[in-house]
């Protein structure tokens, strides 16, 4: 979710409170980190093949950067398709487009295409009572949901496009994948994914859930506070109506108890996780980045005790890896930018290494190099990249509303964070591609082909990364 302000720290913490340990050393440089040797295997012995093969290539770029071995960094793209397809007010187009506009924008620009795409799972859009689905899949067909409220059909349309993106396969001419003999797409169409027929790249699905319990399952009832908004103050959504305290918080993750709260977790859960058994039926790797910005009060997850959010990132660990045996999962966590010192540092909320296998960070703070307020700033994604280093783990910018290289502009010269900071993933939010960048910007990014990789294996795409060793079966 894109914000937004920079969290004003409201007291003061040792210099060791910057990193995981009190042992460790603040000073610690990326490039002087000892590389990391973790395999998906050591946290899930039955991890798919593909599953292991993404993190292996993750882990050796992370090791790339610790070494200052010409790291390597993939540009990804997040997309919002329940804006894209139904918002009148989203966008640089003023009004409703296709799920994955913002995917096909960057191809748009640079004629080159994102190599990692993160879709976001819970949010509906409208009014309406419960989950929707747009057509009965052979995934969600026994969970008698109710089919074809609009505010849910950009779900189906979703999974289709990282389906697509991961698998290459054929598209109709109205852009639409037919992969399992379902017609998809909510009005008939998906996006014209240009590339060939190609695999494009990883995917990833964060999940915005409505508090468990909630009737109505769009983004209201995601937000205990309404901090998104557009420029010029016209806000996204409506105006948040939950109250999620930390008692009705602690109930949720009674499952001990087995409380009404609980169960309506799992309830939600088994939505998540019929989704994502989609993917792992084809051994689709996907990078799962669930309740994230844990260490913010803008989310009903947000801003809870540690160790109540750490209940409620093992109780959803365990319901899809051991309950429902989904293989495939990379577990993502990652907390909002945080203050150095502040009291929104995100330590305390780390789940373990046994549940976690990326660490990442939200961060929309300014521009790199723009000069504009505090040195967190200033130095754009660094303090972070480096406050992730002690855990060992690649490190990612799974949002942000910037692309890390500049062009230069009159007498500016071009400024390039990925110098300091070589995320092994680097991904825009949405519809700040072109609202918060150049069309320049975005085409230095892309062409930095000593620094990134794009996406795709076809004519004009395969030059940054070989998907096909990835896909490899």
């Amino acid at each position: 979710m894109r914000r937004r302000t920079f969290l004003a720290a409201s007291g003061t913490a040792p210099l060791a409170a910057m990193v995981p340990s009190a042992s460790a050393s603040a000073s610690v440089n990326a490039a002087a980190a000892p590389p990391i040797a973790p395999k998906l295997t050591a946290r899930d012995p039955q991890a798919s093949r593909n599953a292991q093969a993404v993190y292996a290539h993750l882990v050796a770029s992370e090791n790339a950067a610790r070494a200052g071995n010409t790291p390597m960094t993939i540009i990804g793209q997040h997309i919002e398709a329940q804006n894209e397809l139904y918002n009148p007010r989203y966008g640089d187009t003023g009004g409703a487009t296709h799920v994955g506009y913002y995917y096909n924008k960057a191809r748009a620009i640079t004629g080159r295409l994102p190599g990692f795409v993160e879709i976001d799972l819970g949010p509906g859009y409208g009014s309406g009572n419960g989950w929707g689905i747009a057509t009965p899949r052979s995934y969600n067909q026994d969970l008698g949901l109710p089919s074809g409220q609009r505010q849910w059909r950009y779900v189906d349309d979703a999974i289709d496009l990282a389906f697509g993106i991961w698998k290459g396969l054929p598209r109709a001419e109205d852009g639409t994948y037919n992969h399992s003999g379902t017609m998809v797409g909510a009005d008939g169409r998906l996006s014209a994914v240009a590339n060939g027929g190609a695999a494009a790249g990883m995917v990833g699905v964060s999940f915005h859930q409505p508090y468990p319990g909630s009737s109505l399952k769009d983004f209201s009832q995601v937000l205990t506070q309404v901090t998104d908004q557009r420029p010029g103050g016209i806000e996204y959504y409506p105006p948040a109506t939950i109250n999620t305290d930390q008692a009705w918080f602690d109930r949720v993750v009674d499952w001990a108890a087995d409380t009404p709260q609980y169960r309506a977790l799992l309830a939600d859960l088994e939505i998540l996780a019929a989704n994502l058994s989609y993917f792992a039926a084809y051994d689709i790797p996907v990078l799962l980045r669930p309740y994230h910005e844990m260490n913010g009060p803008w989310f009903w997850w947000g801003g809870k005790t540690p160790t109540s959010y750490k209940k409620l990132w093992s109780i959803t660990y365990d319901y899809l890896v051991k309950t429902k045996g989904l293989h495939n999962l990379i577990f993502v966590w990652s907390p909002n930018a945080w203050t150095p010192n502040g009291t929104n540092v995100p330590w305390d909320y780390y789940p373990g290494a046994g549940r976690v296998d990326i660490v990442a960070v939200d961060d929309y703070n300014a521009k790199y190099g723009s000069g504009v307020g505090t040195p967190e700033n200033q130095n754009f994604t660094n303090i972070y990249y480096t406050g992730l280093v002690d855990y060992a783990k690649p490190r990612m910018l799974a949002e942000t509303g910037y692309v890390p290289i500049t062009a230069p502009a009159g007498a500016a010269p071009a400024t390039n964070a990925l110098t300091a900071s070589p995320w092994v993933i680097w991904s825009v939010w949405g519809d700040r591609l072109t609202a918060s960048n150049s069309n320049a910007d975005v085409k230095a990014t892309y062409y930095a082909t000593s620094q990134v990789w794009t996406g795709g294996s076809g004519t004009g795409y395969g030059q940054n990364f070989n998907w096909g060793s990835i896909h490899a079966h």
